[in-house]
């Protein structure tokens, strides 16, 4: 299916790496976790960069989404769709397979599909961001309020948002042996 092909197509363009390249900064896969992604951006270069690859990776999760949902195709399809979107960020073919974690693709993803369930687990994310000032176990912890927030706000969607927490917990797996370490960097300036 085309949108699937789409998805993942958009999805493997890192924001990060062409946010940092307009700056003139260094490449985040050479520097700090070594993640083309908006945590190690903020650690590295500040939250102007930051944002920005926020932003943009955020964006380029909803166009084939939004296609698919506009066409009408069933739950589970608008789900591949996503999934193909967050594939493509976590393992770009042209990046040899090294993406980012799928955070702000999956935030995109949601605002399309689910946008209470997005807006709910951004709030989280923001929360334990700020008071714990480490990305990943906010990411963590938003990541499993997700589904359960779906089958409060949107049951149909339960499977489909799962699967993505299911990929963004598998992509954080270094990130835990570090939590559990205590050895988990936190953000710049804290």
């Amino acid at each position: 299916m085309v949108w699937i092909v789409v998805g993942y197509l958009s999805g493997s363009w890192l924001a990060a790496l062409s946010v940092c390249r307009l700056a003139g900064v260094g490449d985040p896969r050479q520097h700090g976790s070594f993640n083309p992604g908006f945590s190690n951006v903020l650690r590295l270069y500040g939250p102007r960069l930051a944002a920005a690859t926020l932003l943009l990776d955020a964006l380029k999760a909803m166009p084939a989404v939004l296609g698919a949902k506009l066409m009408g195709y069933p739950v589970w399809l608008q789900g591949l769709v996503g999934l193909a979107v967050l594939l493509g960020h976590s393992f770009p073919l042209w990046h040899g397979f090294r993406g980012g974690k799928a955070v702000a693709s999956a935030f995109g993803v949601l605002l399309v599909l689910v946008p209470q369930v997005a807006l709910l687990s951004a709030s989280i994310w923001a929360l334990l961001a700020w008071r714990l000032k480490t990305a990943a176990l906010a990411s963590l912890v938003s990541a499993l309020v997700a589904p359960l927030a779906c089958g409060w706000l949107a049951p149909e969607y339960v499977m489909v948002v799962g699967g993505f927490s299911l990929l963004v917990l598998a992509r954080h797996g270094l990130n835990i042996r570090r939590l559990r370490r205590g050895e988990e960097p936190p953000f710049r300036g804290s």
